[in-house]
């Protein structure tokens, strides 16, 4: 089987990586529930909360103080749907619903960190960190060159309490050096600015043949987000996006995050925005400049464009 890549507009990181037929490389988590069944109870996020004796329970438990945060036990679609900060107990009594959970509101930095782990130690990890914008939706990604002990020792601590017989790429997100989410995967938004070589690595991981990857030239990249409004169905010519960024050595990817074929409301999406684009970038200016470009190419009915509040630095190679 091939690297398992639902997201068309991502398969451009996988493309001519020789994988196997043998061996399969999940990168979504619907793939990786059906490839590892034993462990696949790392999806349930009230597991999750108690393996770290965080407070938590169902919906239909109070919570004993508020503010708490409020989520699906399980939510395999991903990007933050149903999930929100409940302020009282009012408020906790009308929006309760069945498969959610609360949990008590952690505060810190909130970090997503792959990690490659065989027998339950991680070999080599990555971490992540976002700068939030309103209703779950983020300006840029900053993937980071440094590592961090404290938290590494922590996810490692757990790793080997609860998933000593996995093999294989692990994310987590965490708040506060907390785990709040576990994915039997690796994040495919930012492969490229991992570095050449890791898919192949990843591959060798999956295969059996342990982990080989040297990571001796990191750099901090950026994954850098256009997002526009709800409710509309967008649209772009596809077969002059990757002119965009012709000038800009800095880019090392371009992705247009959504179906065409698909109507808006059927794309998981957070609260705050439809998202549109991502440009990875080992430069952030160069990322800024690249999505206001990218912003005028979009149109949808009623709009010309998705309307941005900085000015493209470069507007006049448009």
């Amino acid at each position: 089987m091939p690297i398992l890549e639902r997201d068309p507009w991502r398969e451009q990181y996988f493309a001519g990586v020789a994988c196997p037929e043998s061996v399969a490389v999940p990168t979504d988590d619907g793939d990786a529930y059906e490839l590892f069944p034993r462990h696949r109870w790392v999806y349930n996020k009230l597991l999750i909360a108690e393996s770290q004796g965080i407070r938590a329970a169902p919906h239909g438990l109070p919570p004993p103080h508020f503010p708490v945060f409020s989520k699906p036990i399980y939510n395999m679609r991903g990007m933050g749907t149903g999930s929100r900060v409940m302020r009282s107990f009012d408020e906790w009594q009308r929006r309760q619903a069945p498969g959610h959970m609360w949990m008590e509101l952690l505060d810190g930095e909130h970090v997503s960190t792959d990690a490659a782990v065989i027998a339950g130690e991680a070999r080599w990890w990555r971490h992540t960190t976002g700068k939030p914008l309103k209703g779950g939706t983020f300006d840029y990604w900053t993937v980071h060159a440094a590592a961090r002990p404290a938290l590494e020792e922590y996810c490692g601590a757990w790793l080997r309490r609860h998933l000593a017989d996995y093999t294989g790429m692990i994310n987590f997100e965490t708040i506060g050096g907390k785990i709040i989410e576990c994915h039997l995967r690796f994040s495919d938004q930012w492969p490229d600015l991992y570095g050449p070589g890791w898919v192949e690595a990843v591959v060798k991981l999956y295969a059996g043949g342990g982990w080989d990857y040297a990571d001796t030239n990191r750099r901090t990249g950026y994954s850098v987000v256009l997002f526009g409004a709800h409710g509309i169905a967008y649209s772009i010519d596809r077969s002059r996006v990757q002119e965009l960024i012709a000038d800009y050595p800095e880019v090392t990817s371009l992705q247009i995050t959504f179906h065409a074929d698909k109507p808006p409301e059927a794309h998981a999406m957070p609260p705050g925005g439809f998202r549109l684009a991502i440009v990875n970038t080992w430069d952030l200016d160069a990322g800024f400049d690249v999505r206001d470009r990218l912003a005028l190419r979009f149109w949808s009915t009623g709009h010309s464009r998705v309307p941005r509040g900085r000015r493209a630095k470069r507007a006049s190679k448009s």
